[in-house]
């Protein structure tokens, strides 16, 4: 699913991966939290929100995109929530849902989603905060998280981005979630990879 991850915190998503798993995972992904948000299987019904979350033009300096109406939006939801016509691959997507209160922001709203295209133990990963959202350290918070829960519910062991190099804001994401750049590159981003192992058990 190379989906076009938007701009202002994003690394792109999907490759393909030889598949390793021997039980299929789910079409829809196990929702998890962070320490102010919850990640929430997507749905087509938020679309109408994520339109909003989405509709500042400058989230797109990256990635030459636009910003989605809400019809456009929840068609590709429709489609993401329909799963990948490959029966090895898995479209897993969250929206982030703020549930702490502070600086200004509603406990309840939307505020932006991460994705992950996996295959066997390999994902390829991607986040989005829109822009009211920026600067509160929710990309790296949701990016930190995706990263502890793919690798426990989903048996990743290798996670993946591209991220443009002029992009910091994602590059500091990625270091965050404990990705570091390497010297591939594919149509002009970096890619960012790092192994993940489980937490030891208490």
């Amino acid at each position: 699913m190379r989906k076009g991850a938007v701009g202002a915190v994003v690394g792109r998503v999907g490759s393909g991966i030889v598949p390793t798993t021997t039980a299929p995972l789910p079409i829809t992904p196990p929702p998890f939290t962070t320490a102010r948000l919850d990640a929430l299987p997507l749905e087509p019904a938020y679309a109408e929100e994520m339109a909003a979350v989405l509709a500042d033009p400058a989230l797109y300096g990256f990635t030459r995109g636009e910003p989605p109406a809400p019809d456009a939006l929840r068609a590709r939801y429709e489609r993401q929530c329909a799963g990948s016509p490959d029966p090895g691959e898995r479209w897993w997507n969250w929206v982030l849902r703020v549930r702490a209160h502070g600086n200004g922001e509603m406990a309840g709203e939307l505020a932006g989603y991460v994705q992950a295209t996996v295959r066997g133990p390999r994902a390829e990963i991607a986040w989005v905060v829109g822009t009211p959202w920026q600067g509160r350290g929710y990309a790296s918070e949701a990016a930190r998280g995706l990263a502890a829960h793919l690798a426990s519910a989903g048996g990743v062991r290798e996670l993946v981005a591209h991220i443009h190099p002029d992009h910091a804001a994602s590059a500091a994401v990625a270091v965050a979630a404990g990705l570091g750049p390497t010297e591939e590159w594919e149509d002009g981003e970096r890619r960012w990879a790092a192994n993940v192992t489980l937490p030891p058990m208490p």
